[in-house]
């Protein structure tokens, strides 16, 4: 199997860079429907001949690391495209009865919305590995992944090929920590990888919340970094705060799961951090808050 490096890898297969910068719209594209074997015409695109395909003999790539599409910049794009037409031509492959999308997936669903009959491309051959690399180069060069998104296609290339970290970040042209900070999203609790692939955190706050090893915590401050739009500066001041707590003394050994449990049930009724101590003859429940409105919320929910 090929193992080049493929960190200007559309450079490559379109020439310039100027190319990957342009706005994902720039070859006038014909109406005139054709079927997907015999293609209406061909011309020269970046010393690239693009053909016009049928657009439903064309298909995305279940392997895309690119898994959401902002609907509402996708209608933005379908609208220019009606307008202007689809001016960079897509990369496909040429499968048994359709062609397959290795990069351009969002002008092809976009042509679509348009209502495009047909859609320029440039045909190649690819490696397996290669035709996955191109299309994590694609999105990462026009800054299309999210984060976890991201993580989720170098898991990919680690399980599914094998590659190690300094494999995959010398193929796609990136330092090997980036690559490794990216794989560490992978230990957050699942509520905050969520936040950070909807955007609602961003990497920086992930990063920032790494550096605390209880979940529970991880998940509080993530929803407190959303509810009072905290900067990645206001979470680190935060956390710092909560390395510097003392420890808690230790429950009973008989008591600490019923405690533990208690403090995990306050907690998420709460939405705030809960501390259940016990004494010989009496307890004591600290409940946390961070504002007077986080008081206020807190006291709606005790006095339901």
């Amino acid at each position: 199997m090929k193992k080049g490096r493929l960190g200007k890898g559309l450079d490559a297969l379109f020439s310039s860079e100027e190319t990957l910068e342009r706005s994902p719209s720039e070859l006038q594209v014909g109406t005139e429907e054709q079927p997907a074997a015999a293609p209406a015409e061909t011309e020269q695109h970046n010393g690239q001949e693009v053909r016009m395909l049928d657009i439903y003999s064309v298909e995305p790539d279940r392997a895309q690391p690119r898994k959401s599409f902002d609907a509402e910049k996708l209608q933005e794009l379908a609208d220019s495209i009606k307008q202007y037409g689809v001016l960079q031509p897509i990369l496909v492959q040429k499968e048994k009865d359709y062609y397959r999308i290795i990069a351009g997936e969002r002008r092809w669903r976009a042509a679509r919305l348009a209502g495009l009959t047909q859609i320029p491309a440039v045909v190649r051959e690819f490696e397996p590995l290669d035709a996955m690399a191109v299309s994590l180069i694609e999105n990462l060069q026009r800054q299309e992944l999210n984060p976890m998104e991201e993580c989720a296609a170098y898991q990919q290339l680690m399980d599914q090929y094998q590659l190690t970290q300094e494999e995959i970040a010398d193929r796609i042209g990136r330092s090997r920590s980036s690559i490794a900070n990216s794989l560490r999203l992978r230990n957050l609790p699942e509520p905050v990888q969520q936040s950070l692939a909807e955007g609602l955190i961003s990497f920086g706050h992930a990063k920032v919340l790494l550096g605390l090893d209880d979940s529970a915590l991880q998940t509080r401050l993530a929803a407190r970094v959303i509810g009072d739009s905290l900067s990645v500066r206001d979470l680190e001041k935060l956390v710092a705060q909560q390395k510097k707590a003392p420890a808690r003394r230790s429950a009973p050994p008989e008591k600490a799961l019923p405690l533990q449990l208690a403090e995990e049930k306050l907690t998420e009724l709460l939405g705030t951090r809960v501390t259940v101590n016990s004494g010989a003859r009496k307890g004591k429940i600290e409940i946390e808050y961070y504002s007077a409105d986080d008081l206020d919320r807190i006291l709606s929910i005790l006095e339901r």
